[in-house]
Formats: C-alpha cells, sequence, structure tokens
C-alpha cells in the first residue's frame, strides 16, 4: 500500500481522466481576477466563474492537482504548522469537478472507487460523515455504497457545510475520513472531535448555492460538484505514517533542512518543530516565488516575506546565522521538478530571491541581537532576571525580532521575558492604531513604516552628492503600500539609497524632483519616522510611476545650500551664545530650512541688546575669517574628550560624526554644513524671545536672506521717515513725540467720558426694578447712547455697585454694528452667569460674545434689534 506521492498524484488524475474528465493543470497560486481571495485555497477556486454560470468551458468535468496556500483569512493554517500532524501553508489539492453534469450519486461512488480499489485504501480503515440535514447523501453511502450506519456520522453546518470564503459558492459536503482506531477514554468519537483519532482525507461537496456579502445564498443555476482531497494526507496513510511529515512529501526536504543546521531530525521536539517548519515554508517560497510573488509590505508580498521570516527564525533556532532556506527550495525543486516543470526552469531566479531576503532579515535579527544582548548585559550587572515588556515590544516593532528568539535567548542566560508588559505595549499599539484609524490614521500609518523599516534601510548619498539613480523600492499613498501612482496623486517614496535628506536633528527634508523614463515626481518633503528609513513625500506631475521603476533623484541645490548655511549657521550662533553667556547656555532644539533657523538654548534672562549685538557680531567674524569645515567620523568617547558639544537629550550611537569649523565650533552632527564659515555671506538675528522657564529663542537668516531681511527694513524706515516729513536720522525722536502726544489726548477722551458716561446714564438707573425670579435683586436692561464698548463696560460695573444685588444689560448702537454688555452681582453668578447670558442675547442682533460668569460682552450685526434682544434679556433672567 506505501504509494509514493508522485504515483498517488498520477493515479488520481488518470482515474477521473478515463471517466470523461478533462486533466486541468494547477493554475498560479495568484487568483485570477478574484478580489475576495489572497491565494488559491482551493481546488474548486480556478472554476468559481464555472460554477457561478457566469464562464463556460469546452467540458463538464474536470479533474487537477492544485496548488494551495492556506495563510490568510478564514483559511489560515500558518501558527499551527510544524506543531500538528498535518497542518501545512502550501499543499496540494486533489480534485474532481462536475460543472452541472452529474451529482452526489456519481461523486460518492467515484470517490469510493478510487479509494477502495484504486489507490488500496481499506474500507474498513473509512467512515464518512454528511450535514445534519442531508438526508439524500446519508441513503447513498448507506444504501448504494452499503456503509454501516454506525461508520456515517451527522454533523452541523459548521463541521459538514463548505464554502471557499466569506463569499462565493457553497454548499453541503460529505467527508472520507482515516479511522487510526479507538482512542483509550473516547469510545464515543466522531470525525468532528480534536483526539486526532479521525483524519478527513477527501472532501466532497455538493455546490448548489451561492452566498453574497449579507450571507444570502441564492441556488446555483446548475448544482455542481467539487471536491477535494489534500495530497500529503493521502501520502501518510499510504506510506502507513502518522504524520505527513513522516512521507516523502516532507521527509526529504526535513532531512535537507537537518542537514544543512547539523540538527538530525529526532533530536528534540522543539528542533523538529523548526525542521518541519523550514521544510514547509520552503515549498511555500519556492511555489510563491514562482508563481511571481515578490517580498513587499503589503499583501501577497507582505505573507511571503512573514512566511520567510518564520523559517529564517527557526533556522536560527537550528544554529544557523547564515542563509539556508534557498538550499532547501532548491531540494523542493529536485523533488517536485517532474510535476511542476515551471520550477527548474526558474530555479536560479527562485532561490536568489529567497536568499537576498534571508540576508536581509539575518541583518536585521543581528542588530536586534546587539540590542539585546546590551540589555541583558546591563540587567545582569544589575542583578536583575526579567527583560522589561518594553523592550522586548522594542524589539518585535522595530526590529522584527521574534518574541520567542527573545524567549530562547534569555533563558540561555538563566532570564525571562516580562509576557505581560510586552502585551500590554502590544495592546497598547493596537489601541492607539484603531484610535488612529477613526481620526488622523498617524498611529496607524506608523504601523507601515515599521513594517517596512524592518526590511529596508535607506542609504544616505547626500553628503556626496545631489543626485544618483535608483529604483523605486516602495510606494505607499494613503498610508498603505501601492503598485503605481498617477498624475496628481500625492505618495511617499522609499528607496534603499538617497541624495535626500530625511528630517531630523532639526534640519528640515530636503525638496526636489524624481524623474523615470514616465512619470516626474515633486519632492516636497523626506521624513525619517523610523531609523533608517528616509520616506520622500512628493505628487506626481505628470504620467504614472511604478514599484520598481528606475528613477534618478535631484536634490534641489538652491534650497539644499541655503538649509546648509542656515545649519551651519545654528554652530557658529551655539559657539557665540557659549561664548558671550557662558557654557550653560546649551542647545535645547532647533529648526534648520532654507528661509531661516530657529535656535533655542538655556538662559534665565531675555538677552540684552548689547549680547545681542556681541553674540551676532562674532558669528559674523567668523563668517569672515572663512575657517574651513570638516566632518569625520569616530567613537562617541573620543569626540566628546576632543571637545565635541553634543546636544542634550540627543542619542547617539558609538560612532558619531563630528563637524567642525576651525577653532569656533565642534559638534555631534549628522547634518549637511558648508564646505567654510565664509559661505554664510552674514548671520543676522531678527528676534529673541522666552518660549519657556529658563529657555529662549533666536531667529535667524544668513546669506541673501538676511541681505533681503535688512533691505526691509531700510525700506520701512524710509517710508516711515519720509511720511513724517523728517531724516531717517531723527525718525525714532519724532515718533517717541507724536507716542506722547497721542497719550496725552487718550487721557483726556477717557476723562470725560468718565464725567459723563453716555446720554441717559442717570436715567437708565432710575428704571432698576426688582428682578421677579430672585429675592431682594434688582434688574436694569436699556439703552445707552455715545459710548463705545470701554465705557460701557464702566457703566455696567458702576450700576453693579450701585445695585448692590442684581443684573445689568446695556445696548448701544454704533454705526452698523450693536454693542452689548451684561453684569452680574457676585451674589448671583451661582444662579445666573453674564457668560451664557451674552450668547442667547447676542444671537438676536446676529453676533456672538463671552466672558466671565459676573461680566460679559458681545458684538452683533444688526442694531435694528437692540430691543429684541434686551427683551430677551428680561426673559432669561426672570425679570
Amino acid at each position: 500500500m506505501s504509494l509514493p506521492s508522485r504515483e498517488i498524484r498520477e493515479t488520481f488524475l488518470r482515474f477521473f481522466e478515463e471517466r470523461g474528465h478533462r486533466r486541468v493543470a494547477s493554475a498560479s497560486l495568484v487568483p485570477d481576477s478574484d478580489p475576495t481571495l489572497m491565494f488559491v485555497n482551493a481546488g474548486m477556486v480556478p472554476f468559481k466563474r464555472v460554477f457561478l454560470g457566469e464562464e463556460t468551458r469546452g467540458y463538464t468535468r474536470a479533474t487537477s492537482s492544485q496548488k494551495c496556500m492556506r495563510v490568510s483569512g478564514k483559511h489560515n493554517d500558518l501558527e499551527n504548522v510544524g506543531r500538528t500532524p498535518r497542518h501545512h501553508t502550501f499543499f496540494e489539492m486533489l480534485g474532481n469537478f462536475s460543472f452541472g453534469d452529474y451529482f452526489k450519486e456519481e461523486a460518492i461512488e467515484f470517490a469510493w472507487s478510487l479509494l477502495t480499489e484504486k489507490v488500496g485504501f481499506s474500507p474498513d480503515q473509512l467512515v464518512v460523515s454528511v450535514f445534519e440535514e442531508d438526508d439524500e447523501a446519508y441513503a447513498i453511502w448507506r444504501d448504494r455504497i452499503g456503509i454501516p450506519e454506525k461508520k456515517i456520522f451527522r454533523l452541523d453546518e459548521k463541521e459538514n457545510f463548505w464554502s471557499m470564503g466569506d463569499t462565493g459558492p457553497c454548499g453541503p459536503c460529505s467527508e472520507i475520513h482515516f479511522d487510526w482506531g479507538e482512542i483509550p477514554g473516547h469510545p464515543n468519537d466522531d470525525p468532528s472531535s480534536e483526539t486526532g483519532r479521525f483524519m478527513e482525507i477527501w472532501n466532497l461537496v455538493f455546490m448548489q448555492f451561492n452566498k453574497d456579502a449579507s450571507g444570502r445564498m441564492t441556488p446555483l443555476p446548475k448544482p455542481s460538484i467539487d471536491t477535494g482531497g489534500g495530497l500529503e494526507r493521502w501520502a501518510a496513510v499510504l506510506q502507513g505514517v502518522r504524520s505527513s511529515w513522516e512521507s516523502d512529501c516532507f521527509a526529504p526536504l526535513i532531512a535537507r533542512a537537518g542537514e544543512l543546521s547539523g540538527v538530525a531530525p529526532g533530536a528534540g521536539a522543539e528542533s523538529d518543530v523548526s525542521l518541519r517548519v523550514v521544510a514547509d515554508h520552503a515549498r511555500a517560497l519556492t511555489f510563491l516565488i514562482g508563481d511571481g510573488v515578490l517580498p513587499s509590505n503589503a499583501g501577497r508580498g507582505y505573507v511571503l516575506r512573514r512566511i520567510l521570516r518564520r523559517a529564517s527564525r527557526h533556522g536560527k533556532l537550528l544554529g544557523q546565522d547564515t542563509p539556508f532556506i534557498h538550499r532547501v527550495a532548491d531540494a523542493v525543486i529536485d523533488q517536485m521538478g517532474d510535476a511542476y516543470p515551471d520550477l527548474p526552469e526558474r530555479r536560479a531566479y527562485i532561490t536568489d530571491r529567497i536568499r537576498r531576503e534571508e540576508e536581509r532579515f539575518l541583518e536585521t535579527l543581528s542588530k536586534g541581537l546587539s540590542l539585546l544582548e546590551g540589555e541583558i548585559g546591563e540587567l545582569a550587572a544589575k542583578g536583575v532576571k526579567t527583560l522589561p515588556g518594553e523592550t522586548v515590544f522594542k524589539l518585535y516593532d522595530t526590529f522584527g525580532f521574534p518574541v520567542d528568539l527573545t524567549a530562547d535567548i534569555l533563558s540561555g542566560h538563566g532570564m525571562e521575558l516580562d509576557q505581560s508588559g510586552f502585551d500590554t505595549a502590544m495592546g497598547e499599539q493596537k489601541t492607539r492604531a484603531r484610535a488612529a484609524w477613526k481620526g488622523s490614521g498617524d498611529t496607524a500609518v506608523q504601523e507601515i513604516y515599521g513594517r517596512v523599516a524592518a526590511d529596508l534601510r535607506t542609504s544616505f548619498r547626500g553628503y556626496e552628492t545631489l543626485e544618483i539613480e535608483t529604483s523605486v523600492a516602495v510606494m505607499l499613498r494613503g498610508g498603505e503600500v501601492v503598485g503605481e501612482a498617477g498624475e496628481g496623486d500625492e505618495i511617499e517614496l522609499v528607496f534603499e539609497e538617497t541624495p535626500f535628506y530625511a528630517e531630523s536633528g532639526g534640519q528640515v527634508g530636503d525638496r526636489g524632483r524624481i524623474t523615470t523614463a514616465s512619470a516626474e515626481v515633486e519632492i516636497r518633503d523626506v521624513k525619517k519616522p523610523v531609523d533608517g528609513l528616509f520616506v520622500h513625500h512628493g505628487i506626481v506631475r505628470k504620467g504614472t510611476l511604478r514599484e520598481g521603476d528606475e528613477a534618478r533623484l535631484v536634490v534641489d541645490a538652491a534650497t539644499r545650500q541655503a538649509t546648509v548655511r542656515n545649519h551651519s549657521g545654528t554652530h557658529l550662533l551655539h559657539a557665540a551664545l557659549r561664548e558671550v553667556l557662558g557654557p550653560q547656555a546649551m542647545q535645547k532644539g532647533s529648526l534648520v530650512g532654507p528661509e531661516r533657523l530657529r535656535f533655542d538654548f538655556t538662559h534665565d534672562a531675555p538677552l540684552t541688546q548689547a549680547e545681542l549685538e556681541a553674540i551676532e557680531d562674532r558669528v559674523n567674524e567668523w563668517i569672515e575669517s572663512n575657517q574651513s569645515g570638516a566632518t569625520r567620523e569616530m567613537d562617541y568617547k573620543s569626540a566628546i574628550e576632543a571637545g565635541a558639544v553634543a546636544i542634550f537629550d540627543e542619542k547617539y550611537g558609538d560612532r558619531v560624526r563630528v563637524v567642525s569649523f576651525g577653532d569656533c565650533s565642534t559638534e555631534l552632527c549628522g547634518g549637511t554644513h558648508a564646505r567654510a564659515t565664509g559661505d554664510l555671506g552674514l548671520l543676522k538675528i531678527v528676534s529673541e524671545s522666552g518660549i519657556a522657564a529658563g529657555v529662549r529663542r533666536i531667529e535667524a537668516l544668513t546669506g541673501l536672506g538676511a541681505l533681503r531681511h535688512i533691505r526691509a527694513q531700510e525700506r520701512l524706515a524710509g517710508e516711515a521717515a519720509e511720511r513724517l516729513k523728517v531724516p531717517l536720522a531723527e525718525l525714532p525722536g519724532r515718533v517717541g513725540r507724536l507716542l506722547d502726544e497721542r497719550k496725552e489726548a487718550q487721557k483726556q477722551i477717557d476723562e470725560l467720558r468718565a464725567r459723563k458716561p453716555g446720554a441717559g446714564g442717570a436715567d437708565l438707573f432710575s428704571t432698576a426694578r426688582p428682578l421677579a425670579s430672585i429675592d431682594g435683586a434688582r434688574l436694569i436692561a436699556g439703552r445707552t447712547e455715545d459710548v463705545d464698548a470701554k465705557a460701557m463696560r464702566a457703566m455696567v460695573d458702576d450700576f453693579k455697585n450701585r445695585l448692590g444685588s442684581g443684573v445689568v444689560c446695556l445696548a448701544a448702537a454704533e454705526g452698523e454694528k450693536a454693542l452689548l454688555a451684561i453684569g452680574v452681582t457676585k451674589d448671583l453668578t451661582g444662579r445666573l452667569k453674564a457668560g451664557d447670558l451674552i450668547r442667547e442675547v447676542a444671537a438676536i442682533v446676529g453676533g456672538g460674545g463671552g466672558g466671565r460668569p459676573d461680566f460679559a460682552q458681545a458684538g452683533g450685526k444688526d442694531p435694528a434689534r437692540i430691543d429684541d434682544a434686551l427683551a430677551k434679556f428680561v426673559e432669561l433672567v426672570g425679570g
């Protein structure tokens, strides 16, 4: 009974071919024009449109051995792979199909005949299950085939009603199971149990319905048959082994993985899991890449990348520090090449792609390991035995470092990880992502950047050049990875190398353009959301851009040079501040762009004019001396010992970049800088202010920007002098005298208004009447004339004081506007609030306003309705 898998496949196909079925070659793993599926996950998928009546073929019966993947959506077996006897990512599904030709009776008869007469299954070891409501199938098994009733199980919809996904063709099914024998303690086992006694080997689906997104099922035009049996499971049973891992589908691949890793099968339970994972995933990778799927950060490419990482991770657990999955894939091609001749033809392409992707991931693992080893060292020095969950999450999120690998490494040091802390951090990330989806989307997008950065690091070439040629590695639109973008689309681009500086260290991102043979993109900014990942933000100005296109990246030289001058200007400014104010003047932040520079520093008091001038003079002396700039890389400790200034709160690695200008400035900095101080031309401070306790801010300009600012100031001063008809040198004195005269005139006006607060003011107070809603309180509401808002407030305050307890509402027309003021004495603000009252009263005159509980003012555009507003006030206060 020990049939090789290749013979099982051929026997199956030939059996149905002899019974009028067309032998159909396996379709690609990538579904053709089916948006509901990530991958082909069942043998019937290539025939879906035929089942739906949307397509006809030159035959009504077919048979195939279809390549399938179950790693996403409803059918996702990934996490079970390696730990159960029969779950796999890639597998072959043997199937026979009837498109409105035969139905249940023939399907059941064909299946039983093939199993028991052609390939050698023992009838005594087979049982069947049917959908609990399918009396027809039950009767066929019992009466036509002769299966004893005790071997026919009626199961529910979960077990025996099949659908290929959330939508699509579906129907009741009948499954054939191999019975390994009774399990002690489970005498009443049935095929739905998880004891392992029964293994499904063939599913006969009686395709009768089509299910839509709402769950509604409608009859198919013609009842049809879709059957599927896993080749790997058949091979296990027919080769007399309990697990498909022991069959010839996997045993040679497991042996190859063991040979390459130096870990023999059977050496240990966990190493056996890893060997199985490597064997299974190598098959999946081989067939996916063979069908044109390539690693990426979205969709099918991301699934492929997950599979490869999982395989590589288990390789690491087997002690592999160098790529080897591609060599197992080589064995897959040797084994499957006869049945799938396209694999040998694409051997070099497939294995090279796997090798390159594995190299990238191992590099990521290496970075994570370096961080982890450092954390372990620090914990050991403190006598701590648990790695914090936040650190575990950082390893996972930033470096794609598997949690189980972290746990394995820690155990080797007698340590453990804080699983609950990790779970909390992961939960918080998911919460942020969900919240971001409802709002701005920023956190959700950050997750995309993390995935991209785990596989791709951008090499910055902008120190030495402003132009390079490379290819588009990743393209995003709206926070999602896309394959192409058209004119007008706002996109984000990532390259393996770039001359564009990404915003960091206070320096803004470069601007410029990117061109390909078919597109032109304007780059407006470049960000670094994750360390080492340069994301180019731009808009497609012309044509269509596609992932993988060869592109020419050109930085805008003028804006870069302007930014360079301003960045070098901050270094000189910092040095001058420390020289003039003392070493306590340390940088607390900066913003460097092409238009200006902003520099925040620690200092306890506003700078005097003399201090500002001294700082500005010192910087310009250095510029005039044209001291040469230099950059060098060195270890952090040596740089600090050599006098380099490190920025507070900035994180530095072991190796740092030191930027110096002669003997005036030496700082740690990763930004772009001038070749010499003379390139700055001029530095002009334009403002100085306080932004927080003990922190001051200077804004300044360099080069032509500084010159333009000086000219603009001169122009304004000249125009002012001309209007006042005085020489420029006399302008300050003339302005001072005018201000003194204005101040004196305002004083006289205020005195006059105070003596006569407004026509009818005395009469208004005499109108005060009891407030009906509040005992002892009084109400004043009326118009006044010839007063402005300031005078009206004075009148309200005066009336409140004279009332003692009460409310006041005054109104006046000022041209085409209405003015309102409401006052409430302190004792009544718990019951009546001026700010609340003014909003409703002002609405009557078409305005709005607000204020405190005891006083509020407002304006409106409809003075004709002032009387209505006053009436509303009386109504609101209960007068």
